[in-house]
């Protein structure tokens, strides 16, 4: 009787086995919530489809800054959507990945792109157009603090950028510039979805400067409050790059899907979910479908005017340095 009994769970065993299961955890930056939330589902059905496997996505997002060093710190992910390529540089240097990760996806792994804009208040009364009113003793700007924000650091950057092109690159003239706009920013959240809530629900300051991607995501939510969004003349080129944290997935067995999930990013799908939420491509044929959402503007790189992620690393971002000198009355 029992051996019978055995034998028919088993045989039902056998005839219903368990389905396979994947999970990882995507560590991102704060401002990218909804638009993961579009990006799951999508390629949790394409690889389902695929393998034949079920895959369960978990999310971690904060200030890009501070998440690399939680993940230093234990944080289990096993890929990171990150805004600025010194946050995968130093996961790097801590030995969980390797120090050519670039190499691993198309564009130097960085699937969409983006730029620091504005969204100002309805009518925009305050008549915003350019980084030289926000400067101005009347206009008061959220943004985070480029301390803990990618986001923010974006955003110091373009308007030193801006500054520099304005004086013929005198730098002390570009330092007091920017140290006025940071005069003129009455509170300093840690992310980017705080400094939102800032702007759009406690009614704080008069422009919002973040992502010209999450500008458009913010005027959408926001229908009601009339948010315009500003694109200045000038800006920095925001890459959002991408990487599997190697040892993390290694250990967990993630590595397949890891690689597919980020791989997804570039696919035809994935770039049109992208653009969909105001962020730029480099498909050509999404490219095509969504130009005219996206205004021309004379995009400068970190390369071109700083030197290099590690130049302005050290020389803005390192302890001590020129950020450091310019925010220290905040």
């Amino acid at each position: 009787m029992k051996t019978s009994l055995i034998a028919a769970v088993l045989s039902v065993g056998l005839a219903f086995p368990s389905f396979a299961q994947d999970k990882i955890l995507n560590v991102s930056y704060d401002v990218a919530r909804e638009l993961f939330e579009q990006i799951n589902p999508a390629f949790a059905a394409k690889w389902k489809a695929d393998t034949g496997r079920d895959v369960t996505i978990d999310q971690s997002h904060g200030g890009s800054s501070k998440q690399a060093r939680s993940i230093l710190e234990g944080l289990p992910a096993d890929v990171v959507t990150f805004n600025q390529v010194t946050d995968i540089d130093v996961l790097a240097k801590g030995g969980l990945l390797d120090a050519d990760w670039r190499a691993a996806f198309p564009n130097e792994a960085s699937p969409y792109y983006s730029l620091p804009a504005f969204l100002v208040r309805k009518d925009n009364p305050k008549g915003i157009k350019d980084w030289d009113d926000l400067v101005r003793d009347d206009v008061k700007s959220v943004f985070p603090n480029p301390k803990t924000s990618g986001n923010a650091r974006y955003t110091y950057l373009a308007a030193y950028a801006f500054a520099l092109e304005k004086y013929s690159g005198d730098q002390s003239q570009a330092q007091d510039f920017v140290k006025k706009l940071f005069a003129n920013v009455p509170v300093f959240d840690t992310g980017g979805r705080a400094a939102t809530t800032t702007f759009a629900e406690k009614e704080i300051g008069d422009v919002l400067i973040t992502f010209e991607a999450e500008t458009g995501g913010i005027a959408k939510q926001y229908a009601d409050k009339g948010f315009v969004r500003v694109t200045p003349s000038l800006s920095v080129l925001a890459e959002f790059p991408v990487a599997v944290v190697e040892a993390n997935a290694k250990k967990a067995g993630s590595e397949e899907v890891s690689k597919a999930y980020l791989g997804f990013l570039y696919s035809p799908e994935g770039q049109k979910i992208l653009a969909e939420n105001f962020y730029r491509v480099n498909d050509e044929a999404v490219k095509a479908e969504f130009a005219a959402g996206f205004p021309d503007v004379k995009l400068v790189t970190v390369e071109d005017v700083f030197g290099g992620w590690d130049k302005v690393t050290a020389e803005h971002f390192a302890e001590g340095g020129i950020l450091d000198k310019l925010f220290v009355n905040q």
